[in-house]
């Protein structure tokens, strides 16, 4: 059981977690020892409340496929179980993620200080480069 928050969890049924060889260096038994994981979580058939899943879909993250399943691969670590953990860890980071709500952008306006520094300084710089053409005699 993959607890999200308080209310919202997730059976160990709907998580499917296989055992793969891990990519890169890791010396006389990478070829021999299945320590990676892939995890493959169904946003639609899985228990996840209604608006979870639709966040869940509606978010733009490579981990999400279009037909809605997520996978995560976890090869952190050197052994199995700690390889597991992080992808469940994983998995209940992006999904809490998915719950927080972006604070809306109000547009604001330059200040009469900012704008009248602005053309100062913008006049200033224009001096400066008159300042390095050719004198004329």
């Amino acid at each position: 059981m993959l607890s999200i928050s308080n209310s919202v969890s997730i059976p160990d049924q709907e998580i499917e977690l296989s055992h793969i060889r891990a990519q890169g260096s890791g010396g006389q038994n990478v070829n021999k020892v299945s320590s990676a994981v892939h995890l493959r979580f169904d946003i639609n058939a899985s228990s996840l409340p209604a608006i979870y899943k639709e966040r869940l879909l509606a978010m733009r993250d490579h981990r999400i496929s279009s037909d809605g399943v997520i996978i995560i691969k976890g090869q952190r670590f050197r052994t199995q179980e700690k390889n597991r953990e992080d992808a469940l860890q994983r998995l209940a980071e992006l999904i809490r993620s998915a719950m927080v709500v972006q604070k809306a952008r109000k547009a604001t306006k330059p200040t009469r200080g900012s704008q009248k520094r602005r053309m100062d300084s913008k006049t200033k710089h224009g001096r400066n480069k008159a300042l390095r053409r050719k004198v004329d005699y």
